[in-house]
């Protein structure tokens, strides 16, 4: 049963993606799906690029040191789409295609071909967290190893973004949303009705305990709410909608359906925690082994492509969003000619490097939030206020994006590696010293800062 329905899912995942590669004709068809994604697509691929690997293991896996505090990894995601909400319209308005062409018009060249090679840098480990993901699927299902796992999975996602581009991933993506919020609901009924154990067992409690603070809760709206509210793969679903009706319903339907999931994943983790209490998160999964002990085997199959396409969809968004940025800049425009050549290289280019860091790390969590802290540090601010209309010189913002993101990204590092609460410290400080150097060249006063937030930049 295992096998028919890995089977089934692989196959239609590749029938998907050949499908919508007839349908491209042009740039704009590769890139953003022609501008034509309704609102079930739109809403469909922001909740499946959301709830990938990281996402759906990961929480489940805070569950068992952080009990019920373990949802804020997507409240604070929601918090992100509804801090989006009132702006969304005027980014589909925009008219862009990355966001590192945003970034430029609002800071200069020098801006943009920096934004263009640090985004793609750091999406590395994004990328690989959904190849960690799921290599471990298949290696606790079928008897693969994690290097086989991971060499499956990846051919997979790279051959299927490589022929469809946005047209494929908008289309597998509400396939596979649909999958994933079936295997939550599905796990968590199984569960409730209380055959394996309390319905609601012991655990840490929410909003905050020992292995949770305010800090903690402080540093994550930081560092992973702010990719929500200024994120590529989440403005590259935006961009697709086909009017900014579409675009601010999707962000706020997705923010709405992502409260109760999040409650749902870190209640299989306190489960898991209660069940296996010596399970070693490090190097298995709370969310796989409680699959095994408590669902039949037709459960387990369509749990097993749930969590599948939770990886592959997160993966091909993530993948194909560092590949249109890298030929962005490359190519000297998207609508070059070669330029749509050049982005299917760096679909394999991306793909592969990603798949050499998934072999190497082997932690969802780690390789996330290390992406997401240097990316936050780096374009959080600058991004938000050239949204309201802020201007500086392309050297200030440069040196704010480069130098914020390095401090924030070696505070997460420390975090890891030595000490939490003192890398919690240094990335709060990257963010600080990254507004410092944006705005440092304006004071308060007559023809001040605020002067320049006062008026929005105009629509091309």
């Amino acid at each position: 049963m295992k096998t028919l329905f890995l089977i089934l899912y692989l196959v239609g995942i590749l029938i998907v993606g050949i499908f919508a590669s007839r349908k491209i004709k042009n740039q704009n068809d590769y890139y953003i799906a022609g501008r034509k994604g309704s609102l079930l697509l739109v809403t469909g691929s922001l909740l499946a690029t959301i709830l990938g690997a990281s996402a759906v293991l990961g929480t489940v896996n805070l569950g068992f040191t952080q009990g019920w505090a373990s949802s804020w990894l997507l409240l604070t995601a929601s918090l992100g789409l509804f801090a989006l909400y009132p702006i969304a319209g005027y980014v589909r308005r925009y008219g862009k295609i990355t966001l590192p062409e945003m970034i430029g018009d609002f800071y200069g060249k020098q801006a943009k071909t920096l934004a263009s090679i640090i985004i793609p840098f750091a999406w590395i480990g994004i990328v690989a967290a959904q190849m960690i993901g799921a290599a471990k699927i298949l290696s606790s299902f079928y008897n693969l190893n994690y290097t086989e796992g991971v060499l499956i999975a990846s051919s997979v996602f790279i051959f299927n973004t490589l022929i469809g581009g946005q047209m494929s991933v908008l289309r597998t993506d509400f396939v596979q949303i649909i999958l994933i919020l079936t295997g939550i609901g599905l796990v968590s009924l199984f569960l409730l009705s209380g055959s394996y154990g309390p319905a609601l067992p012991p655990a840490r409690t929410f909003p905050f305990n020992d292995h949770f603070s305010v800090l903690d809760l402080f540093v994550l709206i930081m560092i992973h709410s702010s990719t929500f509210f200024v994120g590529p793969d989440i403005y590259s679903r935006i961009f697709c909608a086909r009017d900014e009706k579409t675009a601010k319903r999707s962000v706020l339907i997705a923010a709405i359906i992502l409260i109760p999931v999040a409650f749902m994943l870190s209640y299989c983790g306190v489960y898991s925690h209660f069940m296996f209490p010596g399970l070693n998160i490090k190097t298995s999964s709370g969310l796989i082994t409680l699959i095994e002990h408590t669902l039949p085997d037709w459960g387990i199959g369509v749990l097993t492509a749930a969590l599948l396409a939770a990886v592959m969809s997160a993966a091909a968004t993530t993948l194909l969003t560092s590949s249109i940025i890298l030929s962005d800049v490359t190519s000297h425009g998207l609508q070059q000619e070669k330029s749509l050549r050049n982005t299917r290289i760096y679909v394999i280019l991306v793909g592969i490097v990603s798949m050499f860091f998934a072999l190497w790390v082997q932690s969802i969590i780690d390789a996330l939030l290390t992406a997401l802290t240097f990316f936050s540090g780096a374009f959080i601010i600058p991004t938000a206020a050239g949204i309201m209309g802020f201007r500086t010189t392309s050297g200030h913002s440069s040196r704010a994006i480069l130098i914020g993101g390095l401090v924030a990204v070696a505070g997460k590092l420390i975090g890891i590696r030595l000490n939490l609460f003192y890398g919690n410290l240094i990335i709060i400080s990257g963010f600080v010293i990254n507004a410092l150097l944006l705005f440092y060249p304006y004071k308060f006063g007559k023809n001040d800062i605020t002067s320049k937030l006062a008026k929005p930049i105009e629509t091309k």
